[in-house]
């Protein structure tokens, strides 16, 4: 008896796998690097915001552009006119919400998330050559000193230690701890949007 799966099934299973895939938008390349071998230039327009949230694209948009230079793939020029590539969007949800609660039911934690699309268009031959709707990070905030983490990633890039922590009140830790994570997330959504630029899915 035969332990390989029936021919069907394969086939089946092949089908169910493209679908997802293609569903997902994600195209697969033969190297990491997917962006047309001639593009040297790329101009980044202002991302739109669909949020409440006012200034979150701007704010994204310097940590988008120091993730590019961090490459040294592209060089970023002021003008569309002297870009070989524009890379657009928007900011589509931007939220913060309370994750955990005392006794008293007072947030001792927050969640924060942000869910962008984008658009990367050739601008020789005018024609967008890749496209997402769905690039996200998120990050934890707690904003009490007693949930606050010192051995976190989040917390050792702050110049706070955790003898420090237990000296802040609870609106000075929620200052802190929102302003770092924020930054950690919108460090970690640009690295996102360029790996997923970079490699075509």
């Amino acid at each position: 008896m035969s332990h390989y799966p029936r021919p069907s099934k394969l086939i089946g299973f092949v089908i169910v796998a493209a679908i997802f895939f293609s569903g997902c938008g994600y195209h697969f390349a033969a190297s990491g690097d997917v962006l047309p071998s001639s593009a040297q230039t790329i101009y980044v327009a202002r991302f739109g915001n669909q949020t409440r949230v006012t200034g979150v694209n701007d704010e994204f948009m310097r940590y988008i552009k120091d993730e590019i230079d961090l490459h040294r793939r592209l060089i970023i020029v002021n003008s569309p006119d002297a870009a070989d590539l524009e890379l657009s969007g928007e900011v589509r949800y931007a939220n913060e919400t309370p994750t955990n609660f005392n006794s008293a039911l007072e947030p001792t934690q927050y969640n924060q998330s942000v869910v962008l699309s984008a658009m990367l268009r050739d601008m020789h031959t005018k024609k967008t050559i890749w496209t997402t709707n769905n690039v996200s990070a998120g990050e934890h905030t707690p904003v009490v000193p007693q949930t606050t983490v010192a051995t976190t990633p989040t917390f050792l890039q702050q110049n706070l230690r955790s003898a420090d922590i237990a000296n802040l009140t609870d609106i000075q830790t929620a200052q802190a701890e929102t302003t770092s994570s924020r930054e950690v997330m919108m460090q970690r959504l640009a690295q996102n949007l360029y790996a997923q630029m970079a490699e075509g899915f």
